[in-house]
């Protein structure tokens, strides 16, 4: 039964890597992946002579024996005397722990939403006042950076191009500059906790903190980003101005009269997490439910839809159309949180049967220095999603908080991606607003993101070295 579910693995893993020549979304093999996993291992209960107890991080001893079903629940020391008391117990277990990177991720997907209804990202315009090439790489560079370590890559992508788009009138120059925003977004989406789904995973799974994260690698991180930059800056498709392009006008900065007013809000309460975490001990997703409270409020406030008290009766009926709340969650990209949903839940059986952590050994054994299993891990999330990847290093290390591998493994598959324009979200949702070809990137953009990785890398070693002593 262990290889139909390796086959199954593989070939929902394919299905995914693949999405654009089937043309299938990739939530569809994600889910399908799923459900066919933990049928197979409902099936085949009676087979498995191993079972990895993730709320106590154990393998169970003679779970081989155990009976399929039995009277009691648990034995004389408290634990489950059947197979299905420890399946019905997993399922349970991950699917708390997926529902805690779920309802984060939908809390701070519904704040973007709210800000941009309120055009907030328009506020950014404001900023831009160079016709410069080489300026504006370097504003677009550090904005990404920036942005995308509050809210996330994805959408600090969709923001900047959606305004370099407004400034730029030449497509190769765009392309230009929209690969290298994709390589400071996910170089910025790795040094913090809420920048990125997968640096999130390892945050929420209490693997690292949010200062040690900041210290192990804003630097990294950093050189990541300013390496292509400054390399890009002496090329010809940087050098001079933009004489002949459009500029931003006046009437396109600001078209809602709460702009700003929410786009700090919204990214204020989205920094204020890491800091109710910290004071609290909760997990991250209740202080991302608070947050969205307080910004869905002044949402609601500052609709004057919502609150014209002289024509009150007349919207009740459809206040739900007209709510920036509703209209937000509407827009919210349920696609991407099922196919998280999939992807973790497939793993998390995986590592439920054991099988990740001899493939860890067996790797071990292989490769003996895990700084190059997490590079390899890296390079492969050019190719391979980020977040599945990740999810099993989850259950193939076994390091305590902050060991300086969660770290590498944060900045691996967050830079990583890079390399390839296929590797990450950014990168596909740049590829399809720019219509940017898979091979003009692999010849322009690939050298240049896997230079900034390997810098970042080397620059990572160094200050692991200073911090571990």
């Amino acid at each position: 039964m262990e290889i139909a579910i390796v086959v199954v693995f593989i070939l929902g893993y394919l299905a995914i890597t693949l999405e654009h020549n089937l043309k299938i979304d990739k939530l569809v093999p994600a889910v399908a992946m799923m459900a066919v996993i933990w049928a197979l291992v409902a099936f085949g209960l009676e087979g498995f002579t191993s079972w990895f107890d993730s709320s106590h991080s154990r393998l169970v001893e003679g779970f081989g024996s155990l009976p399929i079903h039995a009277n009691g629940e648990h034995d004389e020391l408290g634990f489950f005397a059947s197979k299905s008391g420890w399946l019905e117990h997993t399922l349970l277990h991950h699917l708390g722990k997926t529902a805690e990177i779920l309802f984060f991720l939908l809390g701070a997907m519904t704040i973007v939403e709210i800000i941009d209804y309120f055009d907030g990202f328009s506020t950014f315009k404001t900023y831009i006042k160079t016709k410069s090439r080489k300026k504006l790489l370097w504003i677009f560079s550090f904005l990404a950076f920036i942005l995308s370590a509050i809210i996330d890559n994805l959408t600090a992508t969709i923001v900047l191009i959606t305004i370099l788009q407004k400034i730029v009138n030449d497509k190769e120059t765009r392309m230009w500059f929209a690969g290298l925003i994709i390589i400071a977004a996910n170089a910025g989406g790795a040094w913090s906790p809420i920048g990125d789904v997968t640096t999130t995973m390892l945050w929420i799974g209490n693997k690292v903190s949010t200062d040690m994260l900041i210290t192990y690698l804003i630097g990294p991180s950093l050189l990541c980003m300013m390496v292509p930059a400054f390399i890009v800056s002496f090329m010809k498709p940087f050098k001079g101005s933009l004489e002949n392009d459009v500029e931003v006008s006046p009437e396109e900065i600001h078209e809602t009269k709460f702009s700003s007013v929410m786009l700090y809000l919204g990214l204020g309460m989205i920094l204020f997490v890491p800091i109710f975490k910290t004071i609290t001990h909760l997990p991250p997703y209740v202080g991302m439910m608070l947050s969205l409270g307080v910004v869905c409020t002044f949402a609601e406030i500052f609709s004057t839809r919502r609150f014209a008290l002289t024509s009150l009766e007349d919207h009740k009926a459809d206040v739900g159309h007209h709510s920036p709340v509703h209209k937000s969650l509407s827009k919210i990209e349920m696609p991407s949180v099922l196919f998280f949903f999939g992807i973790l839940m497939a793993v998390a059986a995986l590592e439920s049967l054991g099988m990740l952590f001899n493939f860890a050994d067996k790797m071990n054994a292989a490769i003996p220095n895990s700084d190059i299993v997490v590079m390899l891990l890296g390079v492969g999330s050019a190719v391979i999603d980020n977040v599945p990847l990740v999810a099993a290093s989850l259950g193939m290390f076994q390091n305590d908080l902050n060991d300086p591998i969660w770290h590498f493994i944060a900045f691996s598959a967050g830079t990583g991606g890079s390399m390839l324009i296929i590797g990450s979200a950014a990168g596909v949702v740049a590829m399809g607003m720019e219509k940017i070809s898979f091979f003009w990137y692999f010849k322009k953009i690939s050298w240049l993101a896997m230079l900034g990785f390997l810098v970042g890398a080397i620059s990572f070693f160094i200050i692991r070295g200073f911090i571990v002593g």
